[in-house]
């Protein structure tokens, strides 16, 4: 149930605002009666409502009166209270995260052979999104088959706002597809790619029916593999992501004459 509290009022400055709406102008003394505040604590909580503006007080009166303001400027008032607070955190988080951000990205990058796997389509894609913020200097990105059971406009958005952020971080993206792959894309991701990544000059695009499977190498030294349903290859079943330098290389070696002999691709 709400309350007054989650807007940040304590018990007693909630009663005496509450009491007030109920009582009209009146002095602190019956205030504390009608909305069982102590006597000890009453001026100390009316101070503070006056302070969130939902009072207002009659000083030129004797003894000094307090009347309510009306409930739907307060409210209003302490919702802009809690927003400007919530902007405050929000800021602070930023920052810290930022210092944060500097002191980890300092530390020495561990160079061990290390693999994961993801195993069903949002696990698969949210490793292959991770992977590609993770990148410093070079995304190889080929894709053969669209995998049936994602929402594949969606997934395809996703990537492609990944792929921008890594192209305003200085990261260049290689992206070779099938015909059959470019086909299956949306009218949205076929405008991004003219209205913003065509442009680029860090980003290429083509196509080259030559290659099966799909898989991304980040940085030259991590591959992302897509592991086909073995009952129906067809189907994603989940992705491998393996950084292994060495291993990199090699995938590498293999995907650059299918890259050479592959057409820039014309939406």
């Amino acid at each position: 149930m709400a309350s007054l509290r989650d807007l940040g009022l304590s018990e007693y400055e909630a009663r005496a605002y509450r009491a007030l709406l109920n009582t009209g102008p009146t002095t602190a003394k019956e205030l504390s009666r009608a909305s069982d505040v102590p006597m000890g604590r009453i001026y100390d909580v009316l101070n503070s409502i006056e302070q969130y503006n939902l009072v207002r007080s009659q000083t030129a009166s004797r003894p000094k009166k307090y009347v309510a303001v009306e409930p739907s400027t307060a409210l209003d008032r302490l919702l802009e209270d809690k927003k400007r607070e919530l902007e405050e955190k929000a800021d602070q988080y930023e920052s810290i995260v930022d210092d944060l951000a500097d002191e980890l990205d300092a530390a020495e990058p561990v160079e061990d052979q290390f693999w994961t796997a993801a195993v069903g389509p949002e696990e698969t894609i949210d490793l292959l999104l991770e992977r590609l913020a993770a990148a410093d200097d070079h995304i190889v990105m080929v894709s053969a088959d669209p995998a049936p059971q994602w929402d594949l406009q969606a997934v395809s958005e996703e990537v492609n706002a990944q792929l921008e952020d890594a192209l305003d971080r200085g990261v260049s993206v290689d992206l070779l597809m099938t015909r059959d792959m470019v086909a299956s894309l949306s009218e949205d991701v076929g405008r991004r790619y003219r209205g913003t990544h065509q442009e680029r000059k860090d980003f290429d695009v083509r196509t080259n029916d030559d290659i099966s499977g799909s898989f991304n190498i980040i940085d030259g030294v991590e591959v992302c593999i897509q592991v086909p349903n073995p009952l129906s290859s067809s189907e994603a079943f989940g992705m491998i992501d393996l950084k292994d330098p060495e291993f990199a290389a090699n995938v590498h070696e293999e995907f650059v004459p299918r890259w050479q002999d592959a057409e820039p691709l014309q939406f």
